[in-house]
């Protein structure tokens, strides 16, 4: 699987094998008799395999409960449901002959999808992997807009508390100190966590600035429920070329109520920035890449199906800098928590939540001075029809 160095690592959960994937698809009548498993996914945190049947290829993915219960997932799958229903291509997620999503056997939760149209063309990319041309970014903001406008008629209220959500909660209120004490006292494996704590603090030091610049442009973002994690690799593609276009949106996983902006800041969080070169090197924050090229028609893309306001403009530097660090803590919820790893959990609060903050106020000033010049210098666009 991949690790969170970007290289190549034991996995932690074990893959997929014939005879269970046999034992959980014989409950989805409409998936067929499995054959036999075709992948093994590199993502780290859960099992997953694209597995061929009598009747064709499904994709399924064995979560620990502790992770994901029948529902949890059932929240993500509504969500699914009302994007697929209002013309986001999104993959169809298989139904037992009860009419549930995920089934639940002991300690293992499991979840079958139709495979999307299109191709994996981003399969074996690590995180925070560049677009490989500035077509691929258009098309991905695109993607992205017709995810937002689809997503205003969904009502659900936040999701129930559980590792590994993209949530925003400690900089969407005015005193960020007193949330980060409620996120952490209400996640059993990080209240008494003093590592957690004292990185928290110093990253809360880090981004107080950015909070300030994007406090008084709260009001104006809009709830709604969002992807957290759209990147290259949660798509599929038309083709393997330069020109390709996103067929279908995968992966819901991160999926909360937060806002557009905060959604949008977390593609070019995902996309822009070569995050490990920092993680490999952090003497030099300077020499991270920036991708400003794919940064400019990623924005021109989503912009193109749903113009932003005035108020979400200004306000996708300050959130470019802050939308990582619920992330963050709630990969560090998830290493302690689930895999019981101090070591893990100081990369997710140390590296990645502290580091990247760190970051912001050195090498990052040019990705945060590129969008502030773009808010200043764009022609705001309108959308018809």
């Amino acid at each position: 699987m991949h690790g969170l160095d970007g290289s190549m690592v034991e996995p932690d959960w074990a893959p997929l094998t014939l005879e269970e994937v046999r034992v959980v698809m014989a409950q989805f009548t409409e998936a067929g008799e499995a054959v036999r498993i075709l992948s093994v996914s590199p993502r780290p945190f859960s099992a997953a395999s694209v597995v061929e049947t009598k009747r064709g290829r499904v994709f399924v993915k064995r979560h620990h409960c502790s992770v994901r219960d029948a529902e949890g997932l059932a929240e993500e799958h509504r969500f699914m449901a009302h994007l697929r229903k209002n013309g986001v291509p999104v993959p169809r997620v298989l139904a037992c002959e009860e009419g549930k999503t995920a089934v639940q056997s002991g300690e293992w939760t499991h979840e079958l999808h139709e495979l999307p149209g299109g191709i994996d063309l981003y399969e074996e990319a690590i995180s925070w992997t560049p677009f490989r041309s500035n077509e691929h970014a258009r098309s991905v903001g695109e993607m992205l807009a017709r995810l937002h406008n689809a997503a205003e008629t969904y009502q659900a209220p936040r999701r129930k508390i559980r590792p590994l959500v993209a949530s925003f909660t400690i900089f969407a209120t005015r005193n960020p100190r007193s949330a980060l004490d409620r996120y952490l006292a209400a996640r059993s494996a990080l209240k008494t966590d003093e590592a957690t704590r004292k990185d928290g603090a110093e990253a809360l030091h880090l981004l107080a600035p950015f909070h300030a610049e994007l406090l008084p442009l709260l009001p104006s973002l809009k709830p709604l429920w969002t992807h957290n994690d759209l990147h290259a690799s949660n798509l599929f593609w038309s083709d393997e070329s330069a020109m390709a276009t996103a067929t279908a949106v995968i992966d819901f996983g991160l999926a909360d109520r937060t806002n557009a902006v905060h959604d949008l800041a977390q593609a070019i969080e995902r996309s822009i920035v070569e995050w490990l070169v920092l993680m490999r090197d952090p003497a030099h924050p300077e020499d991270v890449p920036v991708h400003l090229d794919p940064l400019h028609a990623l924005l021109d893309g989503y912009e193109s199906v749903r113009p932003l306001s005035a108020e979400e403009v200004a306000a996708l530097a300050p959130m470019t800098a802050l939308c990582h660090a619920e992330f963050a803590l709630t990969e560090a919820d998830y290493f302690l928590g689930v895999l019981h790893s101090e070591e893990k959990a100081r990369v997710a609060t140390n590296d990645y939540l502290v580091g990247h903050a760190r970051w912001f106020h050195s090498g990052g000033r040019r990705l945060l001075d590129a969008i502030r010049s773009w808010a200043v210098q764009r022609e705001p666009r309108v959308v018809h029809g």
